[in-house]
């Protein structure tokens, strides 16, 4: 199936948002983050869009023509010699902007950084989303292929976290591994696996 993808623009904020949360509010992690129904439907669309803010600043967003799927990505370098990090007021200005109340939006933002690899440049797959309706059709495969099969003829690495089982799943049938040794559990939570990916020669 051909999959026609265009690189999104500001236009595109609000599509991008309702995609991610449409296709995260039954996500292990999403609902660890915003415990209850009632709060989930109105908070999580706020986690969403500083998220799509905060790449569409910093990488890029891929979605299909149709609007049915996107996908975030982040270059990433690799860490500073001298040890310089990635902004720690990030976290909190996530929470700050989504509900200062809720450590846990800036619980999972320190958490996911500090197993975050640094020591190699890599291209950064922060969510995909695709619309609940779509799912099974190999949009969310075709929007990664298209990265992937660029990082393969550049030499770049991918990275990304997995954030349930069947996500993991097809990750590792697009050549990503667990990063054993990084495995992250969130405190009364849900796993989440960081996942590597080497370029194929």
């Amino acid at each position: 199936m051909g999959v026609a993808i265009r690189t999104a623009g500001e236009s595109d904020r609000e599509l991008v948002v309702r995609l991610l949360d449409e296709s995260f509010r039954e996500d292990p992690v999403s609902r660890w983050v915003f415990p209850g129904g009632a709060y989930l439907a109105r908070t999580h669309h706020k986690l969403m869009a500083a998220f799509t803010d905060i790449v569409l600043a910093a990488g890029w967003v891929d979605v299909t023509e149709d609007g049915s799927a996107c996908a975030l990505w982040l270059p990433v370098a690799a860490a500073d010699p001298a040890g310089a990090g990635p902004d720690d007021d990030g976290p909190a200005q996530v929470r700050a902007a989504v509900d200062p109340a809720n450590e846990r939006v800036e619980l999972i933002g320190r958490l996911t950084a500090g197993i975050h690899p640094a020591d190699r440049a890599h291209d950064y797959l922060w969510m995909i989303g695709v619309a609940p309706q779509r799912q099974g059709e190999g949009l969310g495969t075709a929007l990664m292929t298209q990265v992937l099969d660029r990082c393969d003829r550049e030499g770049r690495p991918a990275y990304l976290e997995a954030s349930n089982t069947g996500s993991r799943r097809l990750y590792e049938r697009l050549g990503f591994t667990v990063m054993t040794d990084r495995v992250l559990t969130l405190p009364d939570g849900p796993t989440m696996w960081p996942m590597w990916r080497e370029p194929r020669g």
